[in-house]
């Protein structure tokens, strides 16, 4: 597989703030809507330009997290993001890596007449049942990456190889789960199935784990992985490098690392499809820069198997 980086762009608002912490996008109306995964606001990013869209309430007053303020436990952390139909019209669904109780949150988020709505909804009971599946501990559970395969949800777990903690995925009714958030079915009703594990590979000894996923086609997915030498799955480390990698299933069929971007690892946490021919296609992508007070980036890469 190889990678060309075509583009790269700061991500910021209006008022020239930043995006921070960027760890999922999805198209959105005539833009794109990326998940900040320390704040309770997202990303509309339309022509160059970021409009916040505010997707939960403040959380004990905060709508920003971070270490240096001690507020890191509070954030939502909404890391994959994904297109649904609700109602007949599109929607973008948003689902909490559920490493923390704060972090067990899936939001939905709409346009009426033009302008953004959005409702989220506490699912716990999920996550305690997709730790069960795992077979993991709940404080292990790191949920990054969500796709749609052949109408399936499959949600991807991070993992962290180093230690043993394999990458996997597990399998959810995407109707019913789109239904939940909603409000209209129970979380105690959702039930995850078919377990797989992903081995995607390792830079410099530290293992490569999924952190988003799109879907390329029918039986093949795109994968973005970042080898981040983490001590849990609640605190970052260095990333030694990151790569995407086509799926079969789990078998991996195609893997290239992804190019330094200012000298630096770019942690892609986010991947959208452009367009796509079965060989080729460009894919958006962003980075977190693990960095409250600068600018995630937004790249736009071409693919070729």
């Amino acid at each position: 597989m190889r990678i060309e980086v075509q583009s790269v762009e700061a991500l910021r608002f209006e008022d020239g703030s930043p995006v921070r912490a960027a760890s999922a996008i999805a198209a959105f109306g005539d833009g794109f809507l990326i998940s900040q995964d320390d704040a309770t606001s997202a990303c509309w990013w339309r022509s160059g330009v970021g409009t916040p869209v505010r997707v939960l309430p403040p959380v004990d007053g905060h709508d920003s997290f971070s270490e240096t303020e001690g507020t890191k436990a509070l954030k939502p952390d909404l890391e994959a993001a994904l297109d649904v139909v609700l109602d007949g019209s599109p929607a973008v669904l948003m689902l909490g890596s559920g490493s923390t109780a704060a972090r067990m949150r899936a939001v939905l988020v709409g346009l009426r007449d033009g302008v953004p709505w959005a409702a989220s909804r506490d699912l716990s009971p999920l996550y305690a049942r997709v730790a069960a599946l795992l077979d993991i501990e709940p404080e292990q559970v790191n949920l990054e990456g969500a796709c749609v395969v052949e109408g399936v949800l499959r949600w991807f777990h991070r993992g962290r190889p180093t230690v043993g903690l394999p990458s996997s995925s597990v399998e959810l009714d995407l109707t019913a789960l789109v239904a939940t958030v909603a409000g209209r079915v129970e979380p105690a009703d959702l039930h995850p199935t078919g377990v797989q594990t992903i081995e995607v590979g390792e830079v410099d000894g530290v293992g490569l784990a999924v952190t988003d996923a799109v879907t390329l086609s029918e039986d093949r997915v795109l994968v973005c992985a970042a080898a981040e030498d983490s001590p849990n799955a609640y605190d970052d480390g260095p990333v030694r490098g990151s790569a995407l990698a086509v799926l079969d299933g789990t078998r991996v069929h195609a893997t290239a690392p992804l190019p330094d971007i200012g000298g630096r690892v770019a942690k892609v946490e986010g991947l959208a499809v452009l367009e796509w021919d079965g060989r080729s296609g460009r894919v958006l992508a962003v980075v977190d820069e693990d960095d409250p007070g600068a600018a995630s980036a937004l790249l736009t890469l071409r693919v070729s198997l």
